[in-house]
């Protein structure tokens, strides 16, 4: 039991490790004077701010929303809500000196969308004990965004998303916003747990760092308004349960996955689906809870051990292993990177879970030892 409490442990450590800056300097109001901005376009630090906290608190909410803890993890847990509900308020206060941008340019789309995906995960701790002033701040930067058309693919999912935050926030939310995301990713299904990024298939890792984790929390929080919504969500979690199943697999015996595709700054981010697979309690039945977090582990170290992850001051720096910023895009900067946080999902399991305990081989682990593995399977 010492090493699976160790585990556990050791995944807040590394969850801090990359949060506490973020959201210590916001609740402050210093985000802005203390974050460098890594990037390669000069206008990239008018949204590196809003990705960063938009995608952090995307991962870290599910450990906020934690009822029964003691000790020094509740200390730590209720701490970090409280400095995440300051975070927000920072951002969306017109006075403040880390007010960010909604309103200005195409990449506050998706990064209002990561602060909604936010919100929809933590509907108690951070929703429900933001102050009306702060609701009512956080209300008109979303709808800000409302002025420009998202991109005809995986973007049509970030407008979604900013529609379901609306809705739990009780306002006045636009169902068609979220029905054409939906409908037009029935049709980009590709088959067999795979959809495309628009119409077209992408060899990336996009099906983990947005288009299924948001299809599938749009369906869990609004399916019931319409039939056809309800309908389609066991579908989609059907389907996204055959993916996060690709996921594990593709996870080596040494913990490393392949380098395929764009965006690939974003580090174990592009797990968020497995992860999420576990949390949400859909991951399929031949994957073990400790085998998946044995994998997960293992990738999470790899790259969180690797010199140069992290600068002088405790902050990402662009790069897949290490430090490596030719691999950075041209709408990657430092706020971006914080989506590697997406893979910390399952700290909203509570410690007994049976994610937590024990020790088990994954698939490829197995495969590559001579054990027996189980036949993978297309999804009809």
């Amino acid at each position: 039991m010492a090493e699976v409490k160790q585990d556990r442990e050791q995944w807040i450590e590394w969850m801090l490790r990359i949060g506490r800056p973020v959201l210590e300097a916001l609740a402050e109001r210093k985000l802005k004077e203390r974050m460098p901005v890594q990037a390669f376009t000069d206008d990239r630090s008018e949204y590196t701010y809003l990705e960063a906290l938009g995608r952090l608190l995307t991962g870290m909410v599910p450990w906020f929303e934690i009822t029964g803890l003691t000790g020094d993890e509740e200390k730590l847990r209720s701490g970090m809500a409280q400095l995440a509900r300051e975070a927000i308020d920072a951002a969306t206060d017109p006075s403040s000196p880390d007010v960010m941008n909604f309103a200005g340019g195409y990449q506050p789309i998706v990064d209002s969308a990561f602060l909604s995906h936010a919100l929809v995960r933590a509907p108690h701790e951070l929703l429900g004990k933001l102050e009306d002033r702060v609701k009512q701040n956080v209300v008109t930067c979303l709808k800000a965004t409302r002025s420009r058309k998202p991109g005809y693919n995986n973007w049509l999912l970030f407008a979604a998303m900013t529609e379901t935050a609306l809705y739990l926030l009780g306002e006045d939310w636009d169902p068609m916003r979220i029905d054409y995301a939906l409908k037009k990713h029935q049709e980009w299904y590709l088959g067999d747990g795979v959809y495309g990024d628009g119409p077209e298939f992408h060899w990336d890792y996009y099906n983990g760092f947005v288009i299924q984790p948001m299809l599938v929390d749009i369906l869990r929080t609004v399916g019931p308004e319409l039939p056809e919504w309800e309908q389609i969500t066991t579908v989609v979690i059907r389907r996204a349960a055959r993916h996060a199943a690709q996921q594990e697999r593709l996870i080596s015996p040494e913990g490393t996955f392949p380098p395929i595709g764009r965006s690939l700054a974003y580090r174990f981010g592009a797990f968020q689906l497995l992860s999420q697979a576990v949390l949400q309690g859909w991951l399929p039945s031949d994957i073990a809870p400790n085998q998946a977090r044995c994998a997960l582990t293992a990738v999470i170290r790899r790259m969180m051990e690797q010199p140069g992850t992290f600068d002088e001051g405790g902050w990402l720096r662009i790069g897949f292993c290490g430090d490596q910023e030719d691999i950075g895009e041209g709408y990657i900067s430092t706020g971006s990177l914080y989506l590697c946080a997406a893979v910390f999902l399952p700290l909203g399991l509570k410690p007994e879970h049976p994610f937590w305990q024990g020790e088990a081989d994954w698939t490829s682990k197995k495969a590559w030892s001579g054990q027996p593995f189980p036949i993978d399977k297309a999804q009809k």
